[in-house]
């Protein structure tokens, strides 16, 4: 507006040419001279041509951009973003809503591609190729915590492909109403054992315990309703309680506002981490990849505050209230051993030894293992299942049945559960069962895993030996770096009888 005026005045009040004025201003002529023909027009239309120069100069200048292009949201970028909105439709059909990518994670991901683009832009596009408006926000009120005052606990569930298979899991999900802390751990169930293995988890990665847990209205946390508004715990909570000595809250029925942090961080860490990645060989790397994206996470600066998660919860770590020891949270139940020597829990069979045949053993039983003991000894261990009808079975628990009925072994279970161990068996031992149950029970005695038994076959197999036999393999196997025998003093008292000793036997045997 300033140079439109500046344009104007130059040409009419003291006369200047388009060129002079567009070399004392600095400006393009065309520029100039659309100026002046703006105002010319404008004069010779108005009726009273006195308010023109006014109005024309007090008015914001306008461009036609209907017409223009758009220079950052190029064709590639779209590409992208239509892209990941495929990816979002089909997740959807997969049942996996709530692990699609939103606006924000889409402009995440075309910076890391190196895509420079505003969240504006990204959001405008997405609205009109879905055809939706912008919807009006609910507003919320902000709060005020105290330092390691209070934390808030919830649920999230989560599909993760585990090498090749899609299955449902539970995120436990804890976030400090102060510094917005995160913490989160997997879980194949929502139940009471997980509950409790989270909150040690937990209460041991920030070495203390907040002052009170928050929680809503979950299975595992309330036991029942007394009343319109009062609720009883369950015994897990009370116990937790009484060891990490905390206070709990429960938030009142549908008002999640209530513990907005833990809400919003259930949607924002399962975003983050398995919107971006869902496929994994094994939990142990699925477990991997969370703990390095929350570790990312809390080091992003919060908003209103400028210091990141980890700089806040410093503040309050210091005032966490401290424990003894980690609270042991286990189900114990006894079970007999069945003549397939397993026992039987929530459906699924666990093999023991075969020497407990029709025995009691206390078991253990965890969120994520089951652990078997008999007379206060562990007689087995095994990952816990959460299929139906399901046989958990260890070859080594079979070996002495194996050895007085050889013939068992090809169509046997346990050789189906060790797949390594089946594939062995056919290449080098189909017609020498009993070699191959040699060999189980020489690796279960010196306790050779099964890597370092592969190991020890590539190497035959590499030398081209003409068989596979248990004999070359238990050869290699026994094979041990020689020990380094220490060198004794010669001025000992005992080395120096002895050497007497030695020397009057000598003496009577001449």
């Amino acid at each position: 507006m300033y140079i439109k005026q500046e344009i104007i005045l130059l040409s009419h009040r003291q006369g200047k040419s388009q060129r002079s004025i567009s070399h004392e201003l600095q400006i393009n002529r065309k520029t100039v001279r659309k100026c002046i023909e703006e105002y010319e027009n404008l004069q010779k239309g108005s009726v009273k041509p006195e308010t023109v120069l006014p109005t024309y100069l007090s008015s914001p200048p306008v461009f036609n951009v209907g017409t223009r292009s758009k220079v950052r949201l190029t064709e590639e970028i779209q590409t992208v973003i239509d892209t990941v909105l495929e990816q979002n439709d089909t997740k959807i059909q997969q049942g996996m809503r709530k692990q699609i990518l939103k606006k924000i994670d889409i402009l995440q991901l075309l910076h890391d591609q190196g895509l420079e683009i505003g969240y504006t832009t990204v959001c405008n596009y997405i609205c009109e190729k879905r055809g939706k408006s912008v919807a009006v926000k609910e507003a919320f009120i902000r709060q005020q915590y105290q330092p390691g005052s209070s934390c808030e606990f919830d649920w999230g569930e989560i599909k993760l492909n585990i090498d090749g298979l899609v299955s449902r899991f539970q995120l436990a999900v804890f976030t400090s109403s102060y510094s917005n802390y995160r913490y989160a751990v997997i879980f194949k169930r929502q139940d009471t054992l997980a509950f409790m293995e989270s909150h040690v988890s937990f209460f041991e990665h920030i070495g203390g315990v907040y002052h009170q847990m928050v929680y809503d209205n979950m299975r595992v946390a309330i036991a029942k309703f007394v009343g319109k508004h009062e609720k009883e715990p369950t015994q897990a909570l009370l116990q937790m309680k009484g060891h990490y000595q905390f206070s709990h809250r429960f938030c009142n029925a549908y008002s999640g506002n209530e513990k907005g942090h833990v809400e919003r961080s259930v949607e924002y860490i399962r975003r983050k981490a398995f919107g971006f990645k869902s496929d994994f060989v094994n939990m142990e790397e699925a477990d991997k990849y969370l703990e390095t994206v929350i570790s990312r996470i809390n080091q992003v600066k919060q908003q209103l505050t400028d210091r990141t998660a980890i700089e806040m919860f410093a503040d309050e770590k210091k005032l966490l209230w401290q424990y003894k020891e980690p609270l042991a949270c286990s189900d114990s139940v006894q079970l007999r051993v069945d003549k397939y020597a397993t026992i039987s829990y929530c459906t699924n069979r666990y093999s023991v030894s075969d020497k407990l045949v029709g025995c009691f053993v206390d078991v253990k039983v965890f969120s994520n293992t089951l652990e078997a003991y008999n007379q206060n000894k562990l007689v087995a261990s095994h990952q816990r299942d959460y299929g139906k009808h399901q046989w958990i079975i260890s070859i080594e628990h079979y070996l002495n049945t194996l050895r007085q009925k050889p013939g068992a072994l090809n169509g046997s279970v346990a050789l189906t559960c060790s797949p390594y161990l089946k594939k062995l068996y056919l290449q080098y031992y189909t017609n020498s069962p009993r070699d191959f149950i040699d060999l189980l029970h020489y690796c279960c005695q010196n306790k050779i895993s099964a890597e370092n038994l592969e190991t020890t076959v590539l190497r035959l197999v590499e030398h081209r030996s003409q068989s596979i036999t248990t004999e070359k393999l238990t050869a290699l196997l026994g094979n041990k770096p020689k020990e380094v025998v220490k060198q004794v003093a010669v001025d000992n008292q005992t080395v120096y009888m002895a050497r007497e000793q030695l020397k009057q036997v000598t003496a009577l045997m001449n």
